[in-house]
């Protein structure tokens, strides 16, 4: 299993750069963050500081979307990367949540999302495409590759990460819902003509070191407010019975008004929603025991990659934590 870590763009940018860096030298092999440019910086520029600030780290967005830029952009911004340092990104990317609704605007449809994957990787890897109906093609491009690691939760969004993406990305720890969309996304690529394990298996959660689980749920509490946005869409679209499972979908059922201001923030209110249970299946808390026996279960289940979100007041103590006991132990 390899193992990534998830921050947040905030400033001042040299301390993502500096966390990274210490996480390469943890044993972590990716660094990701999140993409919304109006609540944090730019993380493009900062993957490039990131980058030439490390050795072998892959870095990229958990996640983008396809709208915030032109795909030909995006493209040409991991492809820009990829030459100066190696191909060293992937392209973590999902329908959209903060970076479309804080501007008023919806997520993507999954038709214009699989549009874009087919389109940002074609012109990262130097082919020719189709964008606006124009063929295009990046012509200094050379032995170019991107990886698209798509987000997924809804059993239409699961069977497109099987049928197209190089990877799925699950945005909880839960077994019990990795075990359903896990077999969601391999039963596509199976009847897609792909081989099961075509689709790379990222799981990505907040993990947080420690003994005082009261304070550590406090802390994480925000994941399950977050996930919740998604989740609200799946029962708009599918109901709440039925084609989701219930132990994502039930939770929510206590959600009001979320404010995108303190997303994903330690002590988001929007998220008081949200039980010690949710808690306790949708993250990694508890000594570092605790933490491999979770990482062993998911593993089991197919999990490939381990990205852990460190969003709380002990950030570095579980970086080292998981760098000392955990990446050793799994």
């Amino acid at each position: 299993m390899d193992f990534g870590v998830v921050l947040q763009t905030d400033p001042p940018a040299r301390d993502v750069v500096a966390a990274l860096r210490t996480a390469e030298d943890s044993g972590f092999r990716y660094g990701w963050t999140f993409d919304s440019t109006v609540l944090w910086q730019e993380p493009f520029v900062i993957y490039s500081q990131v980058l030439a600030a490390t050795k072998d780290l892959v870095v990229g967005p958990m996640v983008t979307n396809p709208v915030t830029r032109d795909w030909s952009v995006l493209a040409s911004l991991f492809a820009t990367l990829n030459d100066m340092f190696g191909n060293r990104t992937v392209c973590g990317i999902g329908r959209g949540d903060s970076a479309r609704r804080v501007i008023g605007r919806p997520p993507a449809s999954l038709a214009t999302l699989a549009a874009a994957m087919t389109v940002v990787k074609g012109l990262a890897e130097g082919r020719e495409v189709l964008h606006h109906g124009t063929p295009v093609r990046i012509p200094w491009v050379r032995d170019g590759k991107l990886e698209m690691w798509m987000a997924a939760y809804g059993p239409r969004a699961l069977k497109l990460a099987g049928e197209q993406a190089d990877g799925f990305i699950l945005q909880t720890a839960d077994p019990d819902i990795a075990r359903w969309t896990i077999g969601a996304v391999r039963d596509a690529a199976v009847a897609a003509g792909r081989a099961p394990d075509d689709v790379t298996v990222c799981v990505a959660a907040p993990a947080y070191v420690g003994r005082d689980l009261a304070h550590q749920r406090d802390q994480l509490r925000w994941f399950g407010g977050m996930v919740g946005n998604h989740v609200a869409d799946l029962v708009a679209r599918y109901g709440d019975q039925g084609a989701v499972p219930v132990a994502l979908t039930d939770y929510i059922k206590g959600r009001r008004e979320y404010d995108y201001a303190h997303h994903g923030r330690a002590g988001n209110r929007s998220a008081d929603f949200v039980p010690d249970s949710v808690v306790d299946r949708f993250c990694l808390l508890g000594p570092a025991a605790a933490h491999v026996e979770r990482l062993h279960e998911l593993r089991e289940l197919g999990v490939d990659n381990f990205a852990l979100y460190l969003m709380h007041d002990a950030k570095a103590e579980t970086l080292a934590a998981y760098g000392e006991d955990v990446l050793p132990a799994v």
